[in-house]
């Protein structure tokens, strides 16, 4: 079954039954708030039974309710507005610990990362970037901060890392010109999907560099356009996407990449050392007494 619950609603459509095009009808009018509902709440508010939302689910290609609601989620998340998320959320919050709620979203995405990573396509990812001549990190609007911490670690085992976060499409593409084969990009892209990321990936693509995408589904743009997809799942949280498995994925390529070039890395780190410890770089350890 396919992602996109808008596809399915329109494929079953001619073969619903009355209290079936009500679901449906709400879905696509109210998708925001639908998303969010259980079967029983979306039942009461269509005015059909919970069965019967379980069962269209079904009939959709679910294997139930909560996947269907799990396809709804990831499809809308690039169709809210800010203001529509801030209303779903604060809905959803109610009288909720607010922290725990985070945290335990946070946790589910890391799960649900690990078991949707393609590990082959993680490995030729991690190949094509310690044998590129050049690597480009691309990352833009929120994912900047991803783009900026992957390139704060790659920089210290090549000096050819170029960070490019910048947000419009003109400046992204005087950044990239140069790119060509043998390069490699990382490009980052989460809900609401950038269109500079997007653009400047799909010319990357053109010329001939390898694309390795870091977003949330086979779906998104940025997919579309890239060698290798990482998939890293980005739950939604009032105004803000979750980046808590985005990042772990960051840190897992690191380590990754760093283990194939130990031996450049340790000893660029000795000589790191060295120069921070005479420029007064980090705070001296104190003994205790």
């Amino acid at each position: 079954m396919g992602n996109d619950i808008f596809s399915a609603l329109q494929a079953g459509a001619p073969s619903f039954s009355k209290g079936q095009r009500r679901i449906a009808q709400y879905i696509t009018e109210e998708y925001d708030k639908a998303a969010f509902m259980t079967a029983a709440k979306l039942g009461q508010t269509v005015g059909v039974s919970e069965s019967t939302v379980v069962r269209f689910a079904v009939i959709l290609g679910f294997d139930g309710y909560p996947s269907m609601q799990k396809a709804m989620q990831e499809t809308i998340l690039n169709r809210l507005t800010s203001v529509q998320r801030l209303e779903v959320t604060t809905e959803r919050i109610g009288d909720r610990d607010i922290v725990s709620m985070v945290l335990q979203s946070d946790a589910e995405m890391l799960h649900r990362t690990d078991a949707a990573l393609d590990r082959k396509a993680f490995e030729s990812a991690v190949e094509a970037i310690v044998a590129a001549k050049r690597v480009y990190i691309l990352g833009v609007r929120s994912t900047a901060p991803l783009a900026n911490f992957l390139g704060y670690y790659l920089r210290y085992l090549s000096d050819n890392v170029h960070i490019v976060t910048a947000s419009g499409s003109s400046e992204m593409f005087e950044h990239i010109v140069g790119v060509g084969e043998g390069d490699a990009v990382v490009a980052f892209s989460f809900p609401r999907y950038s269109t500079t990321v997007a653009k400047g990936s799909k010319y990357c693509a053109g010329a001939g560099a390898t694309v390795i995408g870091l977003t949330d589904s086979e779906l998104s743009p940025l997919a579309q356009c890239s060698s290798y997809v990482l998939l890293a799942k980005s739950g939604m949280v009032s105004l803000v996407d979750s980046l808590a498995a985005p990042l772990s994925l960051v840190n897992a390529l690191i380590v990754a990449i760093s283990a194939r070039k130990s031996e450049e890395l340790s000893r660029r780190l000795d000589a790191l050392e060295h120069i921070w410890s005479d420029h007064d770089v980090y705070e001296k350890r104190v003994e205790e007494k």
